[in-house]
């Protein structure tokens, strides 16, 4: 008589996250509260940094989190720092790279080496205000609506297929510290939100190159949405 066993679904392992910073790393910190907080299928297997005195190093190490240094200023080029940042990242093996708070522009040899796997936020609400000050930017504009962009990382600055944006009103008597002071908030939600889809294998690319996540039909973080804490 045929005996038929049926085995248990494999389930896959958790997915591998190392973030890049270079300083407090507020976003870092969101990540890793939303895959505690929901216990996500996911670990941070390192955070590394360019600056060896970035205090968000510190509240990584209070975290139990592994930490790295790749201090930019040992090496002679962008390329070389880049060549020793991807071998040092080979070699943890992440799914994702994080970029949060990371105040280096990752040369095109790097992001085509981790194509699809390097995540970054930018402060506008991309295409638009691509590049530094884009709070400044948005108010010379005289837009209405300001925000941030959850996006994968191409050779092209600020330019990849978007993940999530958030969005708030820009009020008259705004200016760039009390703009970018609000936009924070937003900024967190959106990139634990971000980060909770990738854990889940939910996010995937499309023919065209546009992001799709599945089980969901609006990725965006409005102001009036966040709770108080």
């Amino acid at each position: 008589m045929l005996e038929i066993v049926i085995l248990p679904a494999q389930t896959p392992p958790p997915v591998r996250f190392l973030i890049l910073i270079s300083g407090r790393g507020s976003n870092m910190q969101a990540i890793a509260r939303v895959i505690r907080s929901r216990s996500l299928p996911a670990e941070i297997c390192a955070v590394v940094s360019n600056r060896p005195d970035a205090s968000g190093l510190d509240w990584a190490r209070e975290q139990g989190l592994p930490v790295q240094v790749v201090p930019h200023r040992e090496f002679q080029s962008r390329e070389a720092f880049d060549a020793a940042l991807m071998q040092r990242i080979d070699a943890l093996n992440p799914d994702y790279i994080l970029l949060a708070g990371f105040m280096r522009v990752l040369g095109p040899a790097f992001v085509e080496h981790f194509d699809g796997r390097i995540i970054n936020i930018h402060p506008s609400l991309l295409p638009a205000f691509p590049g530094l000050h884009t709070h400044a930017q948005a108010l010379a504009a005289g837009v209405q609506w300001h925000g941030c962009t959850v996006h994968f990382v191409t050779p092209v600055l600020d330019h990849g297929p978007i993940i999530a944006q958030g969005v708030l009103p820009v009020l008259a008597h705004d200016t760039p510290d009390t703009l970018a002071a609000r936009l924070l908030p937003i900024e967190h939600r959106a990139y634990a939100e971000v980060t909770a889809w990738l854990a889940e294998r939910r996010v995937t690319l499309d023919g065209q190159g546009r992001v799709q996540v599945q089980g969901l039909d609006r990725r965006a973080f409005a102001e009036q949405a966040i709770p108080s804490e």
